[in-house]
């Protein structure tokens, strides 16, 4: 990107490198930034900065090189074969593993040279000075400091529950809240889909994933202290579910889970063409049971109970009577086991249902269950 300087028209350019989704360096004509990041996530680690000058320093010609370039008297340099590049090469690197071999050390007789003799052409590796600082960030993954090596705050900034940053001290920081990075040029932050901005806590474009991130499609999470959407899509519900699978299995468990949830759903509405019972019937207790199922396979029992038990909590916070939560819950219990001892969930959770181990609205086991019906909806598709 080349942009002007407001004084002295001078231009300027940086140079930015992602690794996918996630911004690793960005580079001037003075210094190089880079970022590593916690695995699977958007939560920084480590800043690493280069002066060029100290890069550019670090720049060596190899052996072969060097011989090319200034071998001929009369100053234009040589041209090696790729045979003898490639043999000085392994020479090179034998010489400054101090092992030079017997074979080296007898074509270099031939030649006439002496291991030393060469030793003195090869030119010193630098090693260029890095300043290496540390990320403190909150329980989100907002970076609010950074810490360098001798534990001095080199960098630290406080912010606002939506983003806004209030105050900052020392340099510019483009890291925002998780999966955002600030754009200067727009004084909007990039959320990897799409752009929010602090000020309204909200997107400036719609959800590319439609009615399925919500029913407004502009929203940033309402709850911000708790809640996160690092990818611009869909906003973890409870922080205690979503970052905990974030923690674990960073940004593929978040993916994951979706796609599991999305799956339990379609489920659901097969089941229910066939038995009835969307919301608070059949279907609904075989979908617990199919989401459950597949969150245990996927990230354990212990977790799987945790996002069900908060799921039953966020519906409580919501009024949901508490005979729904009594089902629910009892079937997501179904589903934990099904999910430690079945090689399919869906087979596992329509077995149960056949033969009455779903729990109905009364937290009673069904008397009658009616028998899944063969054809329309086929329990291999999940």
């Amino acid at each position: 990107l080349t942009g002007w300087m407001s004084l002295s028209r001078k231009p300027e350019e940086t140079w930015y490198g992602w690794d996918g989704d996630r911004l690793t360096t960005v580079q001037t004509d003075t210094t190089r930034i880079q970022t590593v990041y916690q695995p699977g996530s958007f939560a920084p680690l480590i800043r690493i900065e280069t002066d060029n000058g100290e890069r550019e320093k670090a720049q060596c010609r190899s052996l072969a090189e060097k011989i090319q370039q200034e071998g001929s008297e009369d100053g234009h340099g040589v041209v090696f074969p790729a045979e003898l590049v490639g043999l000085l090469d392994r020479l090179e690197g034998e010489i400054r593993a101090n092992c030079v071999s017997s074979e080296s050390r007898q074509w270099l007789a031939q030649c006439g040279l002496t291991v030393e003799r060469l030793a003195a052409q090869i030119e010193p590796v630098y090693l260029p000075e890095r300043k290496i600082h540390l990320y403190h960030c909150d329980h989100r993954g907002l970076p609010l400091a950074l810490i360098s090596e001798d534990g001095n705050t080199a960098w630290s900034a406080e912010y606002d529950e939506w983003g806004n940053q209030l105050n900052e001290e020392n340099p510019h920081h483009l890291h925002q809240l998780p999966g955002q990075q600030y754009d200067k040029e727009s004084g909007l932050y990039y959320n990897r889909h799409r752009y929010y901005d602090p000020l309204q806590g909200r997107y400036i474009t719609p959800d590319p994933i439609g009615l399925r991130g919500g029913w407004n499609m502009y929203q940033y999470p309402l709850n911000p202290i708790q809640v996160i959407d690092p990818m611009g899509l869909d906003a973890i519900e409870n922080m205690t579910s979503g970052g905990l699978i974030y923690a674990v299995s960073g940004v593929p468990g978040l993916i994951a889970a979706n796609s599991i949830t999305n799956s339990a759903y379609q489920f659901g509405y097969d089941m229910d063409a066939i038995v009835g019972g969307a919301h608070n019937g059949a279907a609904d207790a075989m979908r617990h049971c199919y989401l459950m199922c597949r969150m245990t396979k996927t990230f354990g029992s212990t977790i799987a109970d945790v996002i069900g038990k908060n799921h039953e909590a966020a519906g409580d916070r919501q009024g949901q009577p508490a005979k729904e939560r009594i089902m629910d819950l009892k079937n997501n219990t179904v589903g934990i086991a099904c999910g430690d001892f079945s090689a399919k969930c869906s087979d596992a959770c329509i077995e149960k249902y056949n033969t009455g181990q779903l729990f109905g609205l009364d937290g009673i086991k069904a008397d009658n269950p009616i028998k899944a019906k063969q054809g329309s909806s086929d329990a291999s598709n999940y």
